[in-house]
């Protein structure tokens, strides 16, 4: 038996709040401003908010976090990441994190392309056999899956049989403008190849219905790709990375982590992640 090739996500940091006012917030706790190695910390200067934005380490800080497990402090430090190409397996994992919020990719939002793929498929030829081949090559081109080699041609067949078994109709999918651009084709005698590509360039293109409904969300299955923004707190992050990039975890969820956790600028990663050694 072959193993399953799966791709490994991209994540991006796209933004931060920094640490500086995380250490006001725990100089605060210990009315201990005088004992900050900050200047502007150190005089409580509210004037000086840029350069408390601007803090890179902080010796409270470490001490909170490493030597008193004053773990709270830290959730005054958010960060937002860019997640492209999880599984809606991971997604399913990502779930159990409760204390992060998550915008993901609606499903029945942007199934429009593998719909429309089918639909101009079913015109190429009354042979299923042709009629996959089509659908396949377009599939790919699409980039929908997280796995690659043998296992995706399995899925891509199991997608097709699906779709076979639904229904399909083209007004669930098409706006009144590219149902005109069907009709017309349905009216030659003869489709070509060339016209074949055109109208699926012309529906791709087009305008789509973009809510497709519930009704095909059955169809696709854990190993659909699925990106999302991710918002958590640097106390969050912490429980995330030691549950998460560890080797009792599930692999594409560790992988995740892993991408996460170098995306991460060290001054966060200091005050969460345990140095080995």
């Amino acid at each position: 038996m072959r193993e399953i090739q799966y791709l490994l996500p991209e994540v991006t940091l796209l933004s931060e709040n920094g640490i500086g006012h995380t250490e006001y917030a725990g100089r605060i706790a210990y009315n201990s401003f005088k004992a900050s190695e900050h200047e502007c910390i150190r005089n409580q200067d509210l004037s000086k908010i840029e350069d408390i934005r601007n803090i890179e380490s902080s010796e409270i800080l470490n001490k909170l976090a490493w030597v008193h497990f004053h773990h709270s402090v830290l959730e005054h430090s958010v960060l937002t990441y860019l997640i492209q190409g999880i599984s809606r397996g991971v997604l399913q994992e990502l779930a159990r994190h409760r204390m992060a919020s998550y915008t993901v990719r609606s499903t029945r939002y942007t199934m429009s392309n593998i719909l429309i793929t089918y639909l101009v498929s079913t015109m190429v030829s009354s042979d299923t056999s042709i009629v996959f081949k089509y659908f396949r090559n377009k599939v790919l081109l699409l980039d929908n899956f997280v796995i690659t080699g043998e296992a995706l041609d399995l899925e891509i067949k199991q997608l097709f049989e699906k779709l076979q078994q639904s229904n399909l109709k083209e007004e669930d999918i098409l706006s009144k403008s590219s149902l005109k651009l069907v009709d017309e084709m349905y009216e030659n005698i003869i489709i070509s190849d060339r016209d074949i590509e055109e109208l699926y360039r012309n529906l791709l293109n087009g305008t789509q219905k973009r809510n497709v409904g519930d009704n095909f969300k059955h169809i696709v299955t854990d190993n659909w790709k699925v990106d999302l923004v991710m918002t958590i707190n640097l106390r969050s992050l912490k429980n995330f990375f030691e549950l998460r990039d560890s080797g009792a975890a599930y692999f594409q969820i560790r992988n995740l982590a892993k991408a996460m956790k170098a995306s991460t600028p060290s001054k966060y990663l200091d005050l969460i992640v345990k140095k080995k050694g």
